[in-house]
């Protein structure tokens, strides 16, 4: 049971190369985000993840390539902490070509009217994972922002660091978060 979940939750790693990634931000209003120069992993969080460990190198490494690029700098006081969480889930998508429709032919008589056509129903599942990274203020303890991407998910993978990079920057390019 356990290396099921494991190989589920590792699917979330193995990204397809052509599908979009889908970004939604939230964070506290109240946050200095000036104030945010260096960053260090939560260490509780990296050890959480049930994900294989060349997977959270991969995401540490995509998200330590992205963070000088907003200014920061590793450090071992940090003014935040970043913390991630994964998760995967199975998409169904079911078609339906069942339809109806008119049409004349010859046959016994000529003559037009309506009638129903052979269809068929078409299932897909697709596996389909969310990559959150959370910035955790270091002196408050309390989340100051939070990114969180959805894409879709697949078996190759030679695309495995390329995708999780390109996962990690789509979701960084919400930060710091455009306060009105």
């Amino acid at each position: 049971m356990k290396l099921l979940k494991l190989l589920t939750v590792l699917g979330f790693f193995i990204l397809t190369s052509c599908a979009t990634v889908s970004v939604n931000t939230d964070y506290d209003k109240k946050a200095n985000f000036a104030s945010y120069k260096t960053y260090a992993f939560s260490k509780s969080s990296i050890d959480k993840l049930e994900i294989s460990d060349l997977d959270k190198k991969r995401i540490l490494y995509a998200i330590d390539n992205a963070m000088p690029a907003k200014g920061f700098t590793k450090s071992e006081t940090p003014d935040v902490l970043i913390s991630l969480f994964t998760k995967e889930r199975e998409r169904v998508d079911v078609y339906n070509n069942m339809g109806w429709g008119f049409g004349g032919g010859f046959g016994w008589g000529w003559g037009w009217g309506p009638g129903w056509g052979m269809g068929y129903t078409r299932t897909t599942t697709t596996p389909e994972g969310t990559l959150y990274i959370d910035l955790i203020d270091a002196k408050t303890k309390e989340l100051v922002w939070q990114g969180i991407g959805t894409g879709y998910l697949t078996t190759n993978s030679e695309k495995k660091d390329e995708r999780i990079a390109e996962f990690v920057a789509k979701i960084l390019e919400k930060y710091p978060p455009i306060i009105k």
